[in-house]
Parts: structure tokens; C-alpha cells; sequence
């Protein structure tokens, strides 16, 4: 279970806001009205926000709940903190504005729907100097009009307004090659519950698709990988598109600064970055004893799921199951996280990226005139590293290594073509062409890289078509020869029968490859067989050529990619985009490699240390 970043629930609308456009949303500037920027203020006790999120917990188990008790991470590194309710991200803001908190706790695209606001006084601009986790828990749910993101254009979705989800639904027009003038959005206020969008996708079937959280996503679905049936309150035939399972590196949990503060007290956010790292390596640690049965670890665990639950309330986390689903959802990144995420060079979802997603959208969602830069902490990690006392491997070695990828089985050529599917596209290519060069499929390139980046917890399957002309050819010729087919007719119009008298269409690519395979062509001049088993061979190898490429261009462009995920496989002749191809043009838009977004079961994926 999981319950995300219930923003701006204080300025909540007695109706769901009309249909409209992306562009339909207030200036963050209108939404915190005029509020005067005052110091920090000054005391013993430093107030920090925190969100409904299970990243938070490791703040809440660090502090010893909401005030900092003695023994705890953070009493003994010399920090008194007050955590306070910040889901209302508007009166966040307004709070950090003022100096009630030198402290802002949001996703990366929540700061920059803020930033504009947030970097008008040089004293306020947000310096971001941890990140906490990645989500695991967010979804977009669809109905059968959308099969995979591909089929999003001209839909209405439903989602939060001035949410987390509206970054997940940028990244994922991104990779859908979409703008938000594709889409019609509806807006709620609430991110769930009766004015959330799961309830608005169950109440008005002409949405096509909505962003849901972890218990939302069940009721409507059944589970991650089912579809509703109708009972028990699912939707009929509705099912998770995208999940930030899969699509693991989209939404960036994090916390931010005043740069007046940052500057003055530096020490004191490095004090609070190592307790929050130290925190959250214990809970995970706990939590990999509590699973394992593990009684001492279990004590220690139940309670801080008791603590969660009394912090949040029944309400939002019921029982103990909920409080450990919602741990469950974030994915903690640790330290080595956080240098991966702030340090590495060519991560295409590291701070710099994230933050200039979150900039272009504020503006094209029209929270934002202007770009607000976000600052980087930059802060010394082996200096934190000691003060957590949890001697990671910080080393080139220890942050790029990763567990062997473990084998998993993709779809069979022929079966359903967009079988666990998430997204495609196609790059063509010349007839026996064997090099692809980076001048003219670079940017091809570039976006696998960046897709296989951002969909972390999946495959991209690099798959190699090839055209079924010849095949088709040698096989009318082949079988006419021996009496196994009968032609009848000129051109176009001609018409096939096989021995049996069975009528037999060669645009059914299936059953002709059967034929073909089951059929005897011993001394036939162009044997189909033959045919067919050389374009097999020649699509595994365009497909394994493409994946070099790839990862050259990765290497070439210093690009973080992990080889592991990207998988070749030779369709052949199986999935033709034009099953009777008669032109050069027909030919030449089956010649293709299809970069494909495979789902990958929960049980096939490496654990990673971030």
C-alpha cells in the first residue's frame, strides 16, 4: 500500500475542476499570494516538513517521531528538530517563505512547479542537498484505448493538480514523443479519495486513463499486473499502462534549503543528510530482518510501523500491513544513491536532468513565467560517508558496479506483438545493411539510452525485423513446383489454394511460416527453408549489431547505461508491419529494429544498492 504527497489538501474544492488543458493550471505565484520573506527564525529547535510518503519514515525513526528524542540519530548528532504536516505544499512554501522553516520537502517537479516563486529573493532560492528515494508506487491506470503510451495521443487522463504525478505524466509523454497539447487533462485537487482521479475514472468512462496510488491502483485493477473485471469495485478491463515499478526513475523524492541558511549552517544540514542516511540504511536493514522473521529486527520494525501509523493517522494508514507498504513503495536510494543522483557524469536521470524537466514543465503547465534555477548542494560525500559511520563503496567501482541482470524470458517472436509492452519505436534501415551508424541514428540511439535510463526495472528489447518478400516468393514458387499450392488468376487478383483444396491468403503470415517449416522443399532451386532460416539468422544478428551500437554510443558519450538491460532478439520474418509487402516502399518499412519497453516481473529484476 501506498499513500503519496496529498498536496494542497487544505484549498480543497467542493467540485473536480472542468476539463482543460495542460496550460489550465494558476501561477504557484497566485496560489501563495503575497507573502513577505522574513529570516529563519531563530531557536533550539529547527522545524521540518514531512510528507505521506514512506521515505519519510526514515526521518520519523531517525528523530524518534515528531520531536527529536534522546538516543536517537538525531539527538546525537546534536540536531533538535519538530516535524510538521507538509502534504499542503502550498502552505509549505508559504512557511519556508516566511522563515517558519528553512526546509522544503518535495518531489523535483513539486520545487519546480514552486521554483519560480521559491528563486525570486536570492535568500530563498532551493538548494537541494539530498535525495531520499524513488518511487516504486506510482501508477497510471488505462482502459483498453490505451495499450501502450504510444496510444496516448488525443486521450483525456486525469491527475492531480500541482502533484507529483504531473513529472511521472512529462516523463512519460517524453518517451512517447507527446507534448501535453496531445493530451486533454482533467484536474483534481486531491490525488485520491472521493475528488481524487481513480474515483473520477470509475464515475466518467470517457476518461481514458488516470494517475493513481498504490491502493488506489488496486481497487481499480485488482493488482499491479491484473485487470479489473467489474467486481469488487474494479473497472472492467482496466489496467496499469505505466508504474513507477517499472519506470523506476521518475519521480526524485528530496529535501531542499534556503540558500540563507545553507550558507550560514552548513554544518547543520550536513549533520541532518547523514542522520536521514543513517536513519534510512537502519529501517531498510530492519525491514530485510522483519521479512526474514527475524524476532529482535521485528520488534524494532513493529514499532516504527506503530509510530507510522500514529503519525499519519488510521485514516490514511489503517494497520500495520499499510504502514509496511508504504515503506515498501519508496525505493531509498542511500549515499551511494545520492552521488549516483548528484555527482555522475552522463546520468540521464541525475540532478541536472531532473531539474531541468521540472523548470520546462513549470512553465509549460503555467505554474511558471520564468526559469528559477534549483542549486546544488555539492556536498562532500566521503566527508558524509564517515559521519554516517556506514563506510559504503563510494568508489568509481562501488557506485557503477551492479548485480549480474538475471535471465528472464521475453515474448516469443509471433506471439501478441505488444505483449508486456510499455512503449516502441522503429528505426528502418537498407536492404543487407550490417553497420548503423551514430551520424544518422544518433538520436535514435540517444533515446534508448535515455529510455532504458529513466524505465530502470525493465528491458529494452532491441528487436530485429527483416522483410518476407523472398520468403513468401521462393515458397509460391517452391510449393507450386512440388504441387502443394495452385495458383489461379494474374497479379493481384491471384488466388492460392493448397493440395486439400483449403484456400490459403499469404498476408496469414503465421500459418505460411508454418507451411514452410513443416513442408519438404528437398531440391527445390530457392528453398524456402533455406529462406527463412537466413533472414532469421540476419535479423538476430541486425538486432545484436544495433545493441553494439548502442552501448558504443553510451561509451562514446560518456552516458550512464547498464548493458545488462538492453536484450537483442531476431523476429525475423513473424511480425510484419505489411504482411503481403508489394512495393520497395512495403519492403522497406519491414526492414526495421524496433526499440521496444518490456515489463519485467517483479522476481526477474537485480536488487541494486541505490
Amino acid at each position: 500500500m501506498k499513500a503519496r504527497t496529498l498536496t494542497c489538501l487544505a484549498a480543497v474544492v467542493a467540485c473536480w475542476l472542468a476539463v482543460g488543458t495542460a496550460h489550465s493550471q494558476e501561477l504557484f505565484s497566485k496560489l501563495v499570494g503575497d507573502v513577505k520573506v522574513g529570516d529563519v527564525q531563530q531557536g533550539d529547535v529547527l522545524e521540518v516538513p514531512f510528507i505521506l510518503w514512506g521515505g519519510d519514515v526514515a526521518t520519523f525513526h531517525a528523530n524518534g517521531g515528531l520531536e527529536t528524542k534522546p538516543d536517537t540519530i538525531f539527538d546525537k548528532a546534536k540536531l533538535k528538530l519538530k516535524l510538521t504536516p507538509g502534504d499542503d505544499f502550498v502552505a509549505q512554501v508559504k512557511s519556508y517563505l516566511e522563515g517558519k522553516t528553512p526546509f522544503l520537502r518535495g518531489t523535483m517537479s513539486m520545487l519546480g512547479q514552486a521554483s519560480e516563486v521559491l528563486g525570486a529573493n536570492p535568500k530563498t532560492k532551493p538548494v537541494v542537498f539530498l535525495q531520499l528515494t524513488w518511487s516504486n508506487g506510482d501508477h497510471m491506470v488505462a482502459r483498453p484505448t490505451c495499450k501502450v503510451i504510444n496510444d496516448l495521443k488525443g486521450k483525456k487522463i486525469a491527475l492531480q493538480k500541482n502533484g507529483p504525478h504531473a513529472g511521472m505524466l512529462n516523463d512519460i509523454l517524453t518517451t512517447a514523443g507527446l507534448t501535453w497539447k496531445d493530451i486533454t487533462v482533467v484536474w483534481t485537487d486531491d490525488v485520491t479519495g472521493p475528488k481524487g482521479p481513480a474515483e473520477l475514472f470509475k464515475k466518467d468512462t470517457s476518461i481514458d486513463a488516470c494517475f493513481a496510488i498504490t491502493p488506489d491502483m488496486q481497487s481499480l485493477t485488482g493488482g499491479l499486473t491484473k485487470t479489473g473485471t467489474g467486481a469488487e469495485g474494479t473497472v472492467k478491463d482496466a489496467k496499469v499502462l505505466v508504474s513507477t515499478a517499472t519506470m523506476n526513475r521518475s519521480i526524485a523524492d528530496v529535501y531542499a534549503v534556503r540558500k540563507d541558511f545553507f550558507d550560514a549552517h552548513k554544518d547543520i544540514v550536513e549533520k541532518f543528510a547523514a542522520g536521514y542516511l543513517k536513519g534510512a540504511a537502519e529501517l531498510v536493514e530492519l525491514k530485510d530482518k522483519y521479512n526474514k522473521k527475524d524476532a529482535e529486527a521485528s520488534k524494532k520494525y513493529k514499532a516504527i510501523l506503530k509510530m507510522t501509523q500514529d503519525i499519519y493517522g488510521k485514516e490514511a494508514i489503517p494497520g500495520e500491513p499499510d504502514a509496511d507498504g508504504l515503506i515498501s513503495d519508496a525505493a531509498f536510494v542511500g549515499i551511494v544513491g545520492n552521488v549516483v543522483f548528484f555527482k555522475e557524469a552522463g546520468n540521464t536521470t541525475g540532478f541536472k536532468e531532473k531539474e531541468k524537466a521540472a523548470l520546462d514543465l513549470a512553465v509549460a503547465l503555467g505554474n511558471a513565467k520564468e526559469k528559477k534555477d534549483l542549486l546544488d548542494a555539492g556536498l562532500d560525500y566521503d566527508a558524509l560517508n564517515k559521519m554516517t559511520g556506514l563506510k559504503a563503496d563510494l568508489t568509481a567501482a562501488g557506485i557503477t558496479s551492479r548485480p549480474p541482470p538475471k535471465p528472464i524470458e521475453l515474448p516469443m517472436p509471433g506471439a501478441d506483438p505488444l505483449e508486456n509492452a510499455i512503449f516502441f519505436f522503429t528505426i528502418n534501415f537498407e536492404p543487407d545493411q550490417d553497420q548503423f551508424e551514430e551520424m544518422k541514428y544518433g538520436k535514435d540511439f540517444d533515446k534508448a539510452v535515455r529510455d532504458a535510463s529513466l524505465f530502470g526495472n525493465s528491458v529494452v528489447a532491441i528487436r530485429g525485423h527483416a522483410d518476407l518478400a523472398k520468403v513468401i516468393g521462393d515458397y509460391v514458387k517452391a510449393a507450386t513446383k512440388k504441387g502443394m499450392l495452385k495458383a489461379e488468376g494474374e497479379g493481384a487478383n491471384r488466388k492460392y489454394t493448397l493440395k486439400d483444396g483449403t484456400p490459403l491468403k499469404l498476408e496469414e503470415t503465421a500459418k505460411v511460416l508454418k507451411l514452410i517449416r513443416d513442408g519438404d522443399f528437398t531440391g527445390a532451386e530457392d528453398d524456402p527453408k533455406k529462406t527463412l532460416q537466413a533472414v532469421e539468422e540476419l535479423s538476430n544478428k541486425r538486432a545484436e549489431t544495433v545493441r553494439q551500437a548502442v552501448l558504443k554510443y553510451a561509451k562514446d558519450h560518456n552516458l550512464r547505461l547498464d548493458a545488462g538491460q538492453l536484450k537483442a532478439v531476431g523476429v525475423g520474418v513473424s511480425e510484419p508491419a505489411v504482411p503481403l509487402p508489394r512495393t520497395k516502399e512495403q519492403m522497406a518499412n519491414n526492414r526495421r529494429v524496433e526499440f521496444r519497453i518490456v515489463k519485467v516481473p517483479a522476481e526477474a529484476v537485480s536488487e541494486v544498492p541505490y
